[in-house]
């Protein structure tokens, strides 16, 4: 084994790896190490970086894990497909680039956990503050306006958005002024990681900017295969130096950390664990695995969001549906190559909104996106030139599934179980959540664009038994897993939430999505990222950053949005 030595070795390089890379080398005395079991984010490469490209590396084995379910019970026996990203920048680099910090109630409900108080909205708002160069005017306190991250609003300017704006006040939802800010119910263009054309994944946000320091080293392809202890330390971590597409390159090496900080994410991170000996003792011994330590929480609890689409033929040309067309590929590349700019440099999914699915929930627990274009969600669809659509995101689900290796070798896939729909709840949400979206696409705003409903179509899919019938046989995950490594200090837990160390072990901790309680509202790239942030200052020692408090109904948190909308904006209610 080649053998060298570091102060931090992070092992994944996604939203809260290449924020740690950065935070961690800033004092230059600090020796670190980045490993990516993916490939480069190579400058060149336009399937990264071309926003409307975010469709080519997802399922594409050279940029995505490519994982896959178990049979799920309640989804009609189906494996269910999970992106994620093996590149440097993981999901990052692959996703869709809706930046959304979720709903200020989200984190307080964090911290209403036991030992979880200091993950309240007060305490994770300056971070998400040191995160954020937006866009946005007039500026508000509540927001970020010198950190690595680029983030701008979406330019909403096809027809199709402001026709979306105004059949949601037509169907009585209020619009926001900003998603991200304290009230964040209501209808507004979305923020995106994207700057002057480009994606800006947190490898291009935090960890290009810094490649030059001589005391960080960055290593693509090389897939962590355990974290190696000495008692109940860990010292360091093997890993296999890989090729193209996974394959072997070289035997295993080892590289021994004054500490390990596992930033995989909520797959990743509890197959590693439960690889090096951490995990249930039971489950582990099944598999002959060496007990170093019976953490049984590791890898259970897993949660994610839901996601379906209801699509609408439009009746003029004027969607984004020359993206689907194979022959304005070249011209489409080629403009985005010479200037960042036309069709190539949209993520599509430009606005939508947060709304309750009924009036007594407590918080936002519906999401809306809306893109100008349709697109194949079934092979059994007739292809569908111009056409829009309306994504559906059930943000807070009941159900629960795990993560668990089923074998020691570490290039296998753990088992992967989501137990969608198995709630009441659950299933009443659905049912809840497509009648109004159904109606809001039903709105006269539409009328002159609407061609009627082609997906799933109201002829076959009409009761609440057919809804849920349609969710089971065509719904997606949200792509958002968290929880599966949790901080908190009961016995499920996994992670200290004062210092992301692992329960029970030492010179191990773990800083990605899987140590939230819950999932979030929306997608988990920005508040993976405020972990991280916060993460930094606990494990370098720094004073945390101090709590801010802001006025949940703040002047400017339902100000209207003037490039989007026209008529007035309904006031919102502020969520307290």
């Amino acid at each position: 084994m080649s053998r060298d030595s570091f102060d931090y070795v992070i092992v994944g390089s996604g939203s809260a790896g290449c924020v740690l890379a950065n935070r961690l080398s800033a004092d230059p005395a600090n020796r670190v190490l980045l490993l990516e079991a993916g490939r480069p984010d190579h400058f060149w490469e336009p399937r990264v970086h071309m926003p409307a490209a975010l469709g080519f590396p997802v399922g594409n084995k050279s940029f995505d894990w490519c994982y896959e379910s178990e049979p799920e019970p309640f989804m009609n026996g189906r494996r269910m497909a999970h992106a994620r990203g093996k590149v440097l920048g993981g999901c990052s680099s692959i996703n869709a680039m809706v930046y959304q910090r979720g709903n200020p109630l989200d984190f307080d409900r964090w911290a209403a956990d036991e030992g979880v108080g200091d993950w309240d909205y007060a305490h994770s708002l300056p971070y998400f503050k040191r995160i954020e160069t937006s866009d946005l005017e007039p500026r508000e306190p509540w927001r970020g306006y010198s950190g690595p991250q680029r983030i701008e609003r979406g330019p909403v300017t096809n027809p199709l958005f402001t026709a979306f704006f105004d059949a949601a006040r037509q169907a009585g939802h209020p619009m926001t002024g900003d998603m991200n800010g304290p009230v964040n119910e209501g209808f507004a263009p979305y923020e995106r990681t994207i700057h002057n054309g480009r994606r800006m994944s947190a490898a291009r946000a935090y960890v290009h900017p810094v490649r030059g320091r001589k005391n960080l080293e960055v290593r693509c392809n090389a897939l962590a295969t355990g974290v190696v202890f000495q008692g109940s330390r860990a010292v360091g971590v093997r890993y296999l130096p890989q090729g193209p597409v996974g394959a072997r390159r070289g035997g295993e090496c080892f590289v021994s950390a004054g500490e390990v900080v596992l930033a995989g994410g909520a797959i990743n991170t509890p197959q590693l664990l439960q690889l090096s000996g951490v995990g249930d003792a039971a489950h582990l011994a099944s598999l002959d695995v060496p007990l170093v330590h019976h953490l049984p929480g590791v890898g259970e609890d897993l949660q994610d969001h839901l996601a379906a689409h209801v699509q609408h033929g439009c009746t003029q040309p004027i969607t984004m549906g020359i993206l689907r067309e194979k022959k304005n590929w070249p011209s489409i590349a080629a403009k985005w190559l010479l200037g960042h700019n036309g069709p190539g440099a949209t993520n599509i999914f430009e606005a939508g909104g947060f709304i309750r699915s009924r009036p007594e929930m407590p918080i936002p627990d519906l999401m809306f996106g809306f893109a100008p274009v349709a697109m194949r969600f079934d092979p059994d669809m007739p292809v569908q030139i111009h056409g829009y659509q309306l994504h559906i995101g059930a943000m807070r689900l009941e159900a629960r599934g795990h993560v668990k290796i089923s074998s020691t070798d570490p290039t296998r896939h753990p088992s992967l179980l989501y137990n969608f729909l198995s709630t009441e709840a659950d299933r009443q949400f659905w049912i809840d959540a497509v009648r109004i979206g159904r109606e809001l696409l039903d709105q006269p705003a539409f009328a002159e664009f609407d061609a009627g409903e082609t997906y799933p179509g109201r002829a076959e899919v009409d009761s609440d038994q057919q809804i849920l019938d349609w969710v089971a046989r065509g719904g997606q995950t949200g792509l958002h897993p968290t929880s599966t490594c949790r901080m908190g200090v009961d016995e499920m837990s996994v992670v200290d939430p004062s210092s992301m160390a692992v329960h029970g072990v030492s010179g191990l901790r773990v800083v990605d999505a899987s140590v939230m309680p819950y999932c979030p509202n929306g997608a988990t790239h920005a508040p993976t990222m405020m972990i991280a942030e916060r993460a930094s200052d606990l494990i370098l020692g720094n004073t945390p950053l101090a709590p801010e408090y802001v006025d949940r109904g703040a002047p400017g948190a339902d100000r209207a949005f003037a490039s989007a909308a026209t008529g007035p904006v309904p006031t919102v209610a502020p969520v307290r």
